[in-house]
């Protein structure tokens, strides 16, 4: 499975969704300024990371299943 394209590209896709959010939830928690500028931005990019991992798992499923 690890060699397999397009399971790796889920994983960083994953891992980018994963690494936005901690970004996020320490923007969070520290306040201040850039929280005030940009917290609505980060989360925006989050939710577009992660309907394009949404996509990638479920094209992944549907390849699997048809034996690919």
């Amino acid at each position: 499975m690890f060699s397999d394209p397009l399971f790796i590209l889920v994983v960083i896709a994953a891992l980018l969704v994963l690494g936005i959010l901690l970004f996020g939830i320490g923007g969070f928690a520290k306040g201040g300024d850039f929280n005030k500028k940009h917290a609505n931005k980060v989360m925006r990019y989050r939710i577009y990371a992660q309907a394009v991992a949404i996509v990638l798992v479920l094209v992944f499923v549907f390849f699997r299943r048809m034996g690919g």
